[in-house]
């Protein structure tokens, strides 16, 4: 997909054409965003222009010319000066033969694969062009590594970082890298990008919100589901037992998502075999905790602003129940816990204790239920 093609992040390609008409490409980039919005697909892309040896200029957009010995290399996958580098190469590293695929980005892939590379000149372009992916996940030991790089970069090399959370990076990384930052893609392209077969129009509408503006996500959500992964089947019977939901019910619902968040986990395994298998679990996970905190945010938006777009738009009247036991302000606070709830999964704390305990503090509520 040519840069001319990539749609819903004009401010981040506008930034890119201005920067390479003007001979001022940085040395480093961080793209920052959500998961699933175009960042590396951008990124790739930004790479095969700046190795390009005849890019094609029309109007004010510069894209690659795709026939030139270095884009016909770059599309093969095989150009000598451009590295994708992910946590997962740590199995091609010296130590890391026969090794788990890692949950962080260890130090061993970026000393192998960007600081052991980056002095080596570029063979056949005039730049060598690095682009990390995951970069929030590169520890302090892997950041301090990467800033020997950022310090005192070759004038020839450039690296891209793509980040779901910048704030994770060392300030020392951020100073000197230039923060390229991606919004969520409009809905209707998700939608259109989605049809598939095998999904109902009810699915895809309801995955293109649930993913709040992320195609990849939507995307592999939607695969998982033709694979028979039951995610919408999971967010019914979520929806319909938290409308009428109880203290005696939490226990139940706890083991109902962790025993769906392994089956999904496994499908997952399968369809990316190469991923680590902390990180598929983790994220399993997360789906069910998205569609949780998107119940309640269509609660909240039900007491604060009735008729507005929400995501369980097919469940309406489990939607008004839930409103019913929880004030807007209550219903902020559940949210919080859920992202808390997340920011536990991240630090390996026991999966089933938490989720006991966010089902449990869904359970209480000030409000009385009254029928509908």
């Amino acid at each position: 997909m040519p840069l001319k093609d990539i749609f819903c992040q004009e401010k981040a390609i506008s930034a890119i054409q201005c920067s390479f008409a003007g001979d001022k490409v940085a040395h480093a980039y961080i793209f920052a965003g959500p998961d699933g919005i175009g960042k590396f697909t951008t990124a790739k892309e930004f790479a095969k222009l700046l190795l390009c040896k005849n890019p094609v200029r029309k109007g004010d957009f510069t894209d690659s010319c795709s026939n030139c010995a270095s884009c016909q290399a770059f599309d093969a996958g095989s150009h000598p000066d451009f590295e994708h580098v992910y946590k997962e190469l740590l199995e091609f590293t010296k130590e890391g033969k026969n090794k788990e695929p890692p949950f962080e980005f260890p130090i061993d892939v970026v000393r192998e694969f960007v600081l052991d590379k980056v002095s080596q000149r570029p063979a056949l372009s005039t730049r060598r062009v690095f682009v990390l992916t995951e970069a929030e996940k590169l520890n302090n030991e892997s950041q301090n590594c990467l800033l020997k790089v950022l310090e005192e970069p070759p004038a020839y090399c450039c690296i891209i970082l793509i980040c779901t959370r910048p704030d994770k990076l060392l300030p020392t990384i951020r100073s000197r890298c230039q923060i390229l930052r991606f919004g969520p893609i409009n809905e209707e392209k998700i939608i259109e990008k989605l049809r598939h077969p095998g999904l109902s129009e009810k699915q895809i509408k309801f995955f293109a919100r649930l993913t709040d503006g992320s195609l990849g996500l939507a995307g592999t959500y939607s695969q998982l589901e033709t694979a028979e992964a039951n995610i919408y089947e999971t967010k019914t019977y979520i929806l319909d037992t938290l409308a009428n939901f109880e203290y005696k019910n939490a226990l139940e619902l706890a083991e109902t998502i962790q025993k769906q968040s392994k089956e999904i986990a496994a499908i997952w395994a399968k369809l990316a075999p190469a991923t680590s298998a902390n990180d598929i679990k983790r994220k399993s996970t997360v789906i069910i905790l998205q569609i949780i905190i998107s119940a309640l945010h269509d609660a909240m938006l039900a007491n604060v602003a009735a008729g507005s777009q929400i995501v369980n738009f097919d469940q309406s009247e489990q939607v008004k129940r839930i409103a019913l036991r929880f004030s807007p302000e209550q219903a902020a606070q559940k949210i919080a816990e859920c992202f808390k709830t997340l920011h536990y999964l991240e630090s390996s704390v026991n999966e089933r204790l938490i989720l006991e305990q966010l089902l449990l503090n869904l359970a209480e509520t000030d409000r009385i239920t009254s029928e509908l």
